[in-house]
């Protein structure tokens, strides 16, 4: 199984031997593709599923520093706080495979704290808008969350 992420494309799609079992428009970065420490690109290459964080909690929890705050996104809340990166419903915490390119050192994605993650569902999807990390609406994120197994392969790519 793997989830394709293209970035020209934003797109994710999940198959596995050859067979599709999801797609949907995601959201990647607007600072572009890359990989270095502190810039708000979304990295590119292999990577995997490392942590899964939200099961069984309502659609549009929100998140902050990988745990529920006890909030639950509402538009109005979005309003009180319209700077805030809104993190919702799950979090699929990624992992870089590739020494040197995503892994280790000042690429490392789990230590940028790269994630597919909710959004608010009225943000745009098919346009680079997150600040590094791949956005999805809540209801495609449990589809996704409840398809793919910690290991899950993720290939982002341009």
């Amino acid at each position: 199984m793997i989830l394709d992420i293209s970035i020209s494309l934003q797109t994710c799609m999940l198959t596995h031997d050859g067979d599709l079992l999801f797609e949907a428009p995601v959201s990647t970065a607007l600072n572009g593709a890359g990989e270095q420490k502190d810039s708000g690109c979304t990295p590119r290459g292999l990577h995997e599923i490392r942590a899964f964080i939200g099961a069984g909690l309502p659609e549009n929890t929100v998140f902050k520093g990988r745990r529920p705050t006890g909030e639950i996104y509402t538009p109005e809340l979005g309003r009180q706080f319209p700077k805030r990166d809104w993190i919702l419903t799950r979090i699929l915490w990624l992992s870089g495979l590739e020494l040197g390119k995503n892994r280790l050192a000042n690429v490392d994605t789990m230590q940028r704290f790269i994630y597919i993650h909710g959004c608010p569902d009225s943000l745009p999807m098919g346009e680079a808008l997150s600040h590094g990390c791949i956005r999805l609406h809540n209801k495609d994120l449990l589809t996704l969350f409840d398809l793919v197994v910690p290991g899950t392969r993720v290939y982002i790519h341009e």
